[in-house]
């Protein structure tokens, strides 16, 4: 009886000072690691009922105004803009969706999302549910695209996008 005692004071007294303590780590992946695992688990191209409801941008203008004005967070959804004038949004409410417009507001491609907490995949489809890219977003300065097939497309760390040999092929604007 004595040890019990003894062992569930030691418990009371160490415990609270490790209940806070959280451990993290970081995955890390190489090309053939990331495309193994995107290819191991694509999802279900996104129902067609789905994407009908966002076949035209309904907030096309207010979407527009505030790309123009550099505004990308309003209050229920994310944009971006891309060099083409084309555009995405993702809304707050669903945030495993990514809609991708052209500069008219009309749908062009859709992304699912697996997950929100780094590592996450995602998938980009055509509006006919064909896959056009696969992408392994390892943190916010990190990410692997392939093509359907498991080509390495680009591996972006921070404003640059390297091919397969570690050149440089495209660089896009990187915010910390």
């Amino acid at each position: 009886m004595k040890n019990f005692l003894i062992i569930c004071l030691f418990l009371f007294v160490i415990l609270p000072a490790n209940a806070g303590m959280l451990l993290t780590g970081e995955v890390e992946y190489t090309t053939d690691s990331a495309r193994e695992e995107l290819v191991k688990s694509k999802p279900q191209k996104p129902d067609e009922k789905f994407i009908s409801i966002y076949i035209k941008d309904e907030n096309y203008s207010e979407n527009i105004s505030a790309l123009l004005k550099g505004s990308v967070e309003l209050k229920d959804r994310t944009l971006a803009l891309f060099s083409d004038n084309s555009y995405a949004v993702m809304y707050h409410n669903d945030q495993f969706h990514v809609f991708y417009y052209s500069s008219a507001g009309e749908l062009t491609h859709t992304e699912v999302k697996d997950g929100i907490d780094y590592p996450y995949k995602s998938y980009k489809y055509d509006i006919r549910g064909k896959l056009v890219n696969m992408g392994l977003r390892v943190s916010k300065a990190e990410t692997y695209i392939f093509s359907p097939n498991g080509k390495l497309l680009a591996h972006w760390v921070k404003e640059n996008g390297y091919d397969e040999n570690g050149n440089v092929i495209m660089k896009r604007k990187y915010l910390e």
